[in-house]
């Protein structure tokens, strides 16, 4: 007869580290339940974070580490997905179906942080979340481009508020779509941040885990009102390895740090390029630079993308990379980035004031 204990099931998990979460199952309060039945042992996993692409590596390992206690004659693992609302700056008003809302910023224009985002977002919804994106680029709106939705309008059926477009499963809002694509926006400040606010609270997203925010480059008038009036969970810093780059990544994530928004990580772009001919690698913005500056304000290291030809291609053609090469490496590396990203988020403090009841005095 087997004398198998709960406590002795639970070391044996432990010995596996999760790789997103950086930390055992049992720390992180992944395990909601097991059942011992003689040799028979069945394992409830309740992730907080998106990782479809991840789940039979994790069921493998379990089982590996369960199979090797004395007397267990057999293991069933399941896993269930909940993504839950986590808190965000004090005192700013929660977005009618959202969630969360995951910032991805940069210091510095042209380090790839637009097809960045679209790729995290696509990833997001490819590992089984609900996700938007929101071009917040009033001046460079890339995002209709990227999504392939450049023609499209956004319907207003009560005059009012905006559906969101939806593309490969992704619903999104950008300024791109109620101007024409060659139209400059000639405005001050105010006026900006005036149409972020209504491109925000005006769309009807529908029941979205993360909405990301693609941001303009630097620390001006789009990020304070981001900081003071949007309630964001996280913030992603994009940068390349380049010492120019990260001069002014640094310099969005002590603004995030002022305004109190948990950074997630950073993800280093354009790290090492392959020659297509030959396969020589080489670091064309220098080498490292992602890392250090994780090390440094002691933040998460979320992962780094090559300079690849074909990221910018597919991303110009209207089907980023995610999409257009589902099961390519570059692929995988934004897929890991993701769950990552929101394995992060799911160990940071949760937000139940939508559980809260409303009292109203008649």
């Amino acid at each position: 007869m087997s004398n198998l204990s709960q406590p002795q099931i639970e070391t044996a998990i432990k010995a596996y580290i999760d790789p997103y979460l950086d930390k055992d199952l049992v720390s992180a309060g992944c395990i909601k339940d097991i059942a011992i039945d003689g040799g028979q042992v069945k394992v409830r996993v309740g992730l907080g974070f998106p990782a479809g692409g991840y789940h039979q590596t994790l069921v493998t390992a379990l089982k590996d580490k369960i199979s090797a206690l004395e007397g267990v004659t057999g293991v069933e693992v399941e896993i269930d997905t909940t993504i839950v609302a986590h808190s965000a700056q004090k005192g700013v008003k929660h977005i009618k179906g959202v969630k969360n809302i995951i910032a991805v910023a940069s210091g510095k224009g042209g380090v790839g942080k637009s097809t960045t985002s679209v790729n995290l977002a696509l990833a997001l919804a490819a590992e089984g979340a609900t996700v938007g994106i929101l071009d917040a680029d009033i001046y460079g709106p890339s995002q209709p481009r990227m999504l392939g939705l450049s023609d499209r309008k956004p319907d207003s059926p009560d005059g009012k508020s905006l559906e969101p477009i939806v593309n490969y499963g992704v619903q999104s809002m950008s300024i791109g779509y109620l101007i024409d694509e060659d139209t400059p926006m000639i405005w001050r400040g105010p006026m900006v941040t005036q149409a972020l606010e209504q491109l925000l609270n005006d769309t009807s997203w529908r029941e979205v885990d993360y909405l990301i925010i693609d941001l303009p480059p630097g620390t001006g008038d789009t990020q304070l009102t981001l900081a003071q009036k949007v309630p964001v969970s996280g913030a992603v810093i994009v940068t390349t390895p380049q010492d120019i780059a990260l001069l002014d990544a640094r310099k969005a994530y002590k603004m995030f740090e002022k305004v109190e928004v948990p950074v997630l990580g950073v993800v280093e772009n354009m790290s090492i390029h392959i020659c297509s001919k030959c396969g020589h690698e080489e670091h064309i913005f220098g080498e490292g630079g992602g890392q250090k500056m994780s090390d440094d304000f002691k933040i998460n290291f979320l992962g780094s993308l090559p300079l690849d030809m074909r990221i910018r291609q597919e991303a110009d053609d209207g089907k980023p990379t995610v999409v257009a090469e589902p099961d390519s490496r570059i692929s995988e590396i934004y897929r890991e980035i993701a769950r990552r990203t929101a394995a992060k988020l799911s160990l940071k403090a949760k937000d139940y004031s939508a559980k809260f009841p409303k009292i109203v005095i008649q």
